[in-house]
């Protein structure tokens, strides 16, 4: 409860980088080329995937939505950041910061959900080749995706619904640069154990048990493709995993890095540079990724660059 003399916090401020103000023209000029290519990249992806019959496939339907949730995760970060960093107007209502965190959860925890259904996808192309076409049926990527987007919604929902529910009395200074469940919990003048137990739970079935399924599915794959015969087989079947494989190990890098570490050791410096690694720069080196590395993706963006200087 708030006493009588306490008032109730109706903005926050968002700390960001005010105290590397010798950086903010090489900030402003970083985060704003990384939104430019991240915003770029992943409308690119989407576009491919849609008008290339050739790319009409799950795989491919399953990196469209990755692509759509990582601009929603970039899109809900960095516009704020920027503003703060541009014109040092730092302040953003409660209203503002609980829609923040809604979108920056639901599309971070879907992108973890992707890529673990994106691993099984693989898994089934290259375990069970016969039993792709009914394992990967339209209408199952369909309901794959609608249930992706559902649980994530419910977490972000359940975590935001929580957060709405505390009471924060001052201070109201934000140490980092959007507004996140950590550093919101440690404003809190109310108890923040169901958050914390909420927050641990949704780290371990996002973050814990997604990254066991993916680690079995890339262990089948491994194994089956050692088991095959032929070079050439080992090379089409790794080649077909290989860009997924490189966008897991960075996510998850980043992720662990922000996450796995004991609360009593919370740095908001630290905090900050992770967060940076999977908010922006892994939603922009995704689409980069996919783009380089695979043949398919390539050919299309070539197809689709020829169209246009026609």
């Amino acid at each position: 409860m708030i006493s009588p003399n306490e008032t109730m916090v109706t903005e926050f401020v968002l700390e960001g980088f005010s105290e590397h103000t010798g950086l903010r023209l090489l900030l402003i000029g970083c985060f704003l080329s990384l939104y430019t290519m991240a915003l770029v990249g992943n409308t690119v992806i989407i576009a491919l995937v849609t008008s290339s019959p050739g790319l009409h496939s799950p795989m491919y339907f399953f990196l469209c939505n990755l692509a759509t949730m990582d601009i929603v995760c970039i899109s809900s970060v960095l516009p704020k950041a920027l503003v703060c960093l541009v014109s040092e107007e730092n302040t953003i209502s409660f209203k503002g910061c609980m829609a923040q965190l809604f979108f920056f959860v639901w599309s971070g925890s879907s992108d973890l959900l992707l890529l673990t259904v994106m691993a099984y996808d693989r898994y089934v192309a290259i375990c069970h080749p016969l039993h792709y076409s009914s394992r990967m049926s339209p209408h199952m990527c369909g309901a794959l995706a609608m249930g992706v987007w559902s649980i994530c919604a419910l977490n972000a929902s359940i975590n935001t619904g929580l957060m709405t529910q505390l009471s924060f009395c001052g201070p109201k200074v934000i140490t980092h640069f959007f507004c996140e469940i950590p550093p919101l919990l440690l404003l809190s003048c109310s108890s923040t154990l169901i958050n914390s137990i909420m927050t641990l739970m949704a780290d371990f079935f996002f973050g814990g048990i997604n990254f066991i399924l993916t680690l079995l599915s890339y262990g089948c794959i491994i194994t089956s493709i050692l088991h095959m015969r032929s070079a050439e087989g080992k090379r089409k079947a790794f080649s077909t995993c290989s860009s997924h494989l490189i966008v897991v190990c960075v996510y998850y890098s980043s992720v662990f890095c922000a996450y796995i570490s004991p609360a009593s050791s919370y740095s908001p410096e630290r905090s900050k540079v992770t967060s940076v690694l999977y908010s922006v720069l892994s939603p922009t080196l995704n689409p980069l990724i996919y783009t380089l590395r695979n043949k398919d993706v390539k050919l299309a963006l070539g197809r689709l660059l020829r169209s246009f200087s026609h």
